[in-house]
């Protein structure tokens, strides 16, 4: 990671969007951190208000241990003993952004930034974006919820799937400033742009995939969730004036009416459409789908492009259109350079990933979390085998409860067997999860023990789906795709479902494979 030389305070205030007093000390600060059990002698801590724990409380703590001043939500009243400068904030994540924005020298000012949202097909849509850059021969870096890459360094960006929080995110920003990257593609999830972990990233260009059921446990409201994700394109306006220009696009999904029209009115910026509709500025005509991937002809502004791609399953047309119109249409990239690159994307870890030990059917491990995923993704698979489709996963703890009826319903729907199962309770009882999964099963007519089954131990589940599977069915685990661990109370287990439906068939065959990862489960 890059070392930022010191700054004085009052030079790092001054990044903020909004004036606030100078310091009645200047100081030198050092390094920036928002945890006190991080501070470092020079550092500024930034007390941060959380839903269980105020940082606030930790002020004193973190200027036992250093920090040389404190930036804080409450009055400067509330600290009038402090023996080191503070500054109130009206938002303290949000301040935090700007500050380390500001430290690291604001690296998103030096780069073309094009940031992905939406409910389902982030990754994979920065993904297509990153290989047509790259094919284009650009300096591209990127930073999603599977990994980061700067450069040749790939770059693990934690267990569970959201955007880094802001000082990562301008950390990884400044190496490729440093690397001599000249574009960069960021994922910015719901809880990113809600929590502030992409301020300041001074976006250039925003694609938004959809917007479906989803997280509405966080934010409270469907209108709330739906802010949280217009707020990347609030941001394309926020954007100032780069010495290698900035295009200022919104890249839209026309076939998705929820976002589509949500957006549209709030704009402050240009936008361009994509997907299937006919008012759509670029469209995809003439799809096939083959054992090998996708064929299809992308129609734009001046070009006829047509596209292959590894990717299976309809959605990823959608994808590959969302990646075509941000650089071809946005960023004016030869259409060739995106046939390329759309082209020269194998996979996505998780992602409709298949696991092939020599088995008589098909395995697949997906990321498909979300009511609409699943239904995407078992429709795919019914594309993909004459045989039955068995599908095991399950709805995590602590989170969107309605989540759990929908998930069960669609898999009723389209699976010829479920298999509900632990995806991360936390401090949720499991059993009464999966009694309401199972009760929505039933209510769509499915017959525990014959259509659908509860096996509480993912590692039994897996297993058992395999043992089920008959030659030419296909067997998806779905919920987890790339993530490491599954946590159980308060405790993240180390868990991957490749290695464990890998660890299933190896059983299975009598061969050797990796050992099942374990879960405390029964």
């Amino acid at each position: 990671m890059p070392k930022p030389r010191p700054i004085f305070l009052a030079d790092l205030l001054a990044a903020l969007p909004y004036p606030v007093p100078a310091p009645e000390e200047d100081v030198w600060v050092t390094g920036i951190a928002a945890d006190s059990r991080q501070v470092r002698r020079g550092d500024l801590f930034v007390a941060i208000p959380g839903v269980a724990v105020d940082g606030h409380r930790f002020i004193p703590a973190a200027v036992a241990r250093g920090a040389a001043a404190v930036v804080g939500t409450r009055p400067p009243s509330a600290f009038a003993d402090l023996a080191v400068p503070y500054t109130q904030v009206r938002d303290a994540r949000e301040a935090l952004a700007y500050l380390v924005a500001r430290f690291y020298g604001n690296p998103a000012h030096r780069l073309t930034v094009i940031g992905v949202t939406g409910t389902d097909g982030k990754t994979t849509t920065a993904n297509f974006i990153f290989h047509i850059l790259k094919a284009a021969g650009l300096a591209a870096g990127m930073i999603s919820t599977v990994n980061a890459v700067v450069g040749e360094r790939v770059l693990d960006t934690g267990f569970h799937t959201t955007t880094p929080p802001a000082p990562e995110t301008q950390a990884y920003l400044a190496e490729m400033v440093e690397a001599g990257l000249t574009h960069a593609v960021l994922e910015a999830t719901s809880h990113g742009l809600a929590q502030h972990r992409v301020t300041a990233c001074e976006f250039d260009i925003g694609v938004v995939t959809n917007i479906t059921h989803e997280h509405l446990d966080y934010h409270g409201s469907r209108e709330a969730y739906f802010a949280a994700k217009a707020r990347l394109f609030d941001m394309l306006a926020e954007t100032p004036p780069k010495p290698q220009g900035n295009p200022r696009l919104a890249v839209l999904n026309r076939d998705d009416e929820g976002s589509y029209a949500f957006l549209t009115p709030r704009l402050k910026v240009r936008a361009v459409t994509y997907g299937l509709h006919p008012e759509a500025d670029v469209r995809a005509e003439n799809v096939r789908h083959t054992p090998q991937g996708l064929v299809f002809t992308a129609v734009g502004p001046g070009f006829r492009l047509p596209l292959t791609s590894q990717l299976v399953g309809g959605y990823n047309v959608s994808n590959i259109l969302a990646a075509v119109t941000a650089t071809v249409v946005g960023l004016g990239i030869a259409p060739e350079a995106a046939q390329e690159g759309v082209a020269a994307l194998a996979a996505i870890p998780g992602r409709m990933e298949r696991i092939d030990l020599g088995q008589d059917f098909t395995a697949i491990v997906d990321f498909a979390h979300t009511p609409n995923a699943l239904r995407r993704a078992l429709e795919t698979a019914r594309g993909m085998t004459a045989g039955r489709v068995i599908a095991v996963f399950g709805s995590a703890g602590l989170r969107d409860r309605e989540k759990r009826r929908l998930m069960a319903e669609v898999s009723t729907q389209l699976a010829d067997i479920t298999i509900l199962t632990a995806e991360d309770p936390r401090t949720e009882p499991l059993d009464a999860i999966l009694e309401e999964m199972a009760a929505a099963a039933r209510a769509q007519g499915g017959v525990e023990g014959k259509t659908f089954f509860r096996i509480p131990d993912r590692r039994e589940a897996i297993r058992a789906a395999v043992r089920l599977a008959r030659p030419g069915d296909l067997v998806m685990a779905c919920g987890k795709g790339h993530e490491q661990s599954m946590c159980f109370g308060e405790t993240e287990y180390p868990w991957d479902d490749r290695t464990a439906l890998r660890a299933a068939l190896a059983e299975h065959l009598g061969l050797p494979g990796p050992e099942m990862p374990y879960l405390p489960t029964p």
